[in-house]
């Protein structure tokens, strides 16, 4: 049977036991789903019959062999009915990718003479909402004790973050000049995605503790490094250390979750607008290219509202049970 074959040459490329029965489990699902109407229809199937409905569809789906009879809008009905039946977007896409993979397997096989599963879109991942922090929870974060050279480089790294909603790419690739050029009159030019450079701003609180850490920086920075942030040997702080340092911090801190710079970012995008109601302001602050990537803090901003409306309206509390 080609698909007993196809699941051996996934094994012979050392691909995971979980991997190879997830492709079999989903093959399986979409070979029984096209072969539902034709059981239906089947007048060997009978209430006197030895084989149960079951058996016989399961019968079915280990020898069948005309894979060319299949095209893609059977494999479109498939992703439709598992869509009504709650199945989740990132499931549908590796059933999909699992139905394209084999069909290459058949063609390399000369067995099937196209793809039916080429060019066909899972349906698209539903966009997480990011996880922000509350004003409470930031604040104890960056109001730790600087105790070394390092918490000073750190506090400005973690105000810079906050403060101008910065990717953790562009506070690592910040550079001297240009970036800094601009800093006494509350801001900092950064090169976002897109190699689009923009101005982001600097509050009073992060520009104190880049001056704190400029004030000793050349100390610890190699002569011709340009980077503001350089670790102990002196080069370019990278990324991976920022979240390491990050990770230090939360812990030191003794907050309830766990932190990344992204949240950060987040955590300023939400806190400006939460204050303001100004979307556009905080798609200048982030650098989006468009408005409809923004728009996601409005969903946070709603569920902030929500919470707060539930808590505080005197006809929106829900009764003790």
């Amino acid at each position: 049977m080609q698909l007993n074959d196809y699941l051996r040459q996934l094994q012979s490329q050392n691909k995971s036991v979980h991997t190879v029965s997830n492709y079999q489990r989903d093959i399986e699902a979409f070979l029984g789903f096209y072969l539902s109407g034709e059981l239906l229809s089947e007048t060997d199937v009978s209430e006197n019959s030895f084989l149960t409905a079951v058996e016989y569809q399961n019968s079915l789906v280990k020898n069948f062999s005309e894979w060319q009879s299949i095209d893609s809008e059977t494999i479109r009905a498939f992703l439709a009915f598992r869509v009504q039946n709650g199945i989740s977007a990132r499931t549908l896409a590796r059933q999909l990718s699992a139905i394209r993979s084999f069909y290459d397997y058949l063609l390399f096989e000369n067995q099937v003479i196209k793809n039916p599963a080429k060019g066909l879109k899972a349906p698209k991942q539903p966009q997480p909402l990011p996880k922000s922090l509350d004003v409470d929870l930031t604040q104890r974060l960056l109001e730790q004790p600087l105790e070394t050279w390092q918490d000073v480089r750190d506090q400005a790294i973690f105000e810079l973050l906050y403060s101008a909603g910065l990717r953790v790419s562009e506070c690592a690739e910040l550079d001297l000049s240009p970036g800094l050029d601009e800093m006494q009159s509350g801001w900092v030019r950064v090169l976002g995605k897109g190699m689009k450079e923009r101005l982001a701003p600097v509050g009073s609180k992060a520009l104190q503790a880049i001056q704190m850490w400029l004030q000793i920086r050349d100390q610890h920075a190699a002569a011709i490094e340009q980077a503001v942030f350089v670790n102990q040997r002196g080069g370019r702080l990278s990324v991976r250390s920022i979240q390491n340092q990050l990770d230090k911090r939360t812990l030191q801190a003794g907050l309830p979750t766990k932190m990344s710079p992204h949240r950060l970012r987040h955590a300023c995008a939400t806190h400006v607008l939460e204050s303001s109601g100004d979307l556009r302001a905080v798609q200048e602050i982030l650098g989006h290219a468009n408005l409809s990537t923004t728009q996601i803090y409005t969903k946070l901003d709603l569920q902030h509202l929500a919470q707060v409306y539930d808590q505080a309206h005197p006809r929106a509390k829900k009764k003790n049970s």
